[in-house]
């Protein structure tokens, strides 16, 4: 069974049809099991982050089509209008595009640090749906090995840059001066915590962190000298905020035009930077349609993110070449895999044939027959079972005329016509 990279990303597809097939943590064991039921999927995970949903599977050649159908009808989505922006690996290339993944080549942000962690949350999230075997399995445990090694032996990872860090740093172009801006973090989660250390870093002023449970808003207020506060209060905030950074797990927008435009008449119109890097998206978008908002998306972090692709094309030339040498050593296992499947497919078969006849020689022996007949029996039984698919496809190979099934069955058999003449007597 080939394997296959299915899914679509931030390079591929809007952020509007991205968060259409995002897949909520809290629904990762149930899209799991649908997926495993599928006719021809053998094994997968679901890697969903907010610049990508992706599926890693064992499927049969049939089954190619059934994943990307089974993503389109999951989410409700028209799958004619889905395919167009998915992408395909198979084998080796969907080795590589996992490797390429965990390392952040193919990220937002080239080298960022934090999809490995989300990598190695899909991996354990379909170990516990009990969705992998043992070749997905080694897959994704090899990539974490792969990840580590790019991390130490190239500088990819100097000065890590994240999604959160691009996004202060556009924060810092639109506010010159953070010092002088409060800023308001809504969601608990690892980007929100990285935007808030980069915040403190670039010393703003006053910050604010809202989140629906008040407990980890606090736990990461007190961190960071904010101030925390639940997401049910946000109206009464969010006139304070120059700086609005969203990224929570909600299906739902968590901030409203409405809300924004109360906000914006209590600053007597004074300008609100809102960056939303959620996917669903936190924001609505017709937030954009109001004056005095400057609202960006995920996807309009390329003009920061350049840079650091710049800044890290040498680096990331160094990862490419440790990726393609472990593309190639985990291909020669998989290879290897095959050949030893064969061997233990041609095994279990001698053995069944071996215990089959067994049983009938002993039920012989049982009813009294001759027990050296029955050895005979048996010996010929077995001869016969053990030779009869190769003899018929030899007789057939040399009809037809395949020379390279007949020295080939030559070499597996250690057949050597100089043997048969040592043999004969001397004339």
């Amino acid at each position: 069974m080939p394997l296959l990279a299915l899914g679509l990303n931030h390079q591929t597809a809007p952020v509007a049809l991205r968060e259409r097939v995002a897949v909520a943590d809290a629904d990762l064991g149930r899209a799991l099991a649908a997926l495993r039921a599928m006719p021809g999927v053998e094994e997968a995970a679901v890697l969903s982050t907010c610049n990508r949903t992706e599926i890693y599977a064992r499927v049969a050649d049939v089954a190619d089509d059934t994943v990307g159908r089974w993503l389109a009808e999951h989410h409700g989505v028209d799958a004619h209008r889905l395919e167009p922006y998915l992408y395909r690996h198979h084998d080796a290339a969907a080795v590589r595009h996992l490797f390429r993944v965990a390392t952040g080549l193919d990220s937002l942000v080239l080298g960022e640090p934090q999809i490995l962690g989300q990598v190695k949350q899909a991996w354990a999230a379909a170990r516990d749906a009990h969705a992998l075997k043992t070749p997905l399995d080694r897959l994704f445990q090899q990539c974490f090995t792969v990840s580590k090694r790019v991390r130490t032996d190239t500088r990819i990872g100097a000065h890590p840059v994240s999604v959160a860090y691009a996004a202060v740093r556009l924060a810092q172009q639109v506010f010159a001066r953070l010092d002088q801006a409060t800023v308001l973090l809504v969601g608990a989660g690892d980007t929100i915590e990285l935007a808030a250390r980069h915040l403190v870093d670039a010393r703003v002023r006053r910050l604010l962190v809202a989140n629906r449970t008040l407990e980890h808003a606090q736990t990461l207020a007190q961190r960071f000298g904010g101030y925390a506060l639940p997401l049910a209060d946000l109206d009464r905030h969010l006139a304070e905020a120059d700086i609005v950074i969203s990224a929570t797990a909600s299906r739902d927008p968590v901030l409203t035009s409405a809300q924004v435009g109360q906000a914006l008449a209590a600053r007597r119109r004074r300008p609100m930077f809102l960056l939303d890097l959620a996917v669903p998206r936190d924001i609505e978008t017709g937030v954009a349609a109001l004056d005095d908002v400057y609202l960006y998306t995920v996807d309009d972090l390329d003009r920061v993110i350049e840079d650091n692709r710049r800044s890290r094309r040498e680096a990331a030339d160094q990862a490419e070449a440790i990726i393609e040498l472990q593309v190639g050593h985990y291909m020669a296992w998989w290879q290897a895999r095959d050949r030893n499947d064969a061997l233990k497919r041609l095994r279990a078969q001698g053995e069944a044939q071996r215990v089959e006849a067994l049983a009938v020689a002993r039920d012989r022996m049982a009813q009294g027959q001759d027990p050296q007949a029955v050895m005979e029996w048996l010996a010929h039984r077995l001869t016969s079972r053990l030779l009869h698919a190769p003899s018929a496809a030899l007789r057939d190979a040399a009809l037809r005329g395949d020379t390279d099934l007949l020295r080939a069955a030559e070499r597996l058999y250690d057949l050597d016509d100089k043997d048969d003449d040592d043999a004969r007597p001397a004339a």
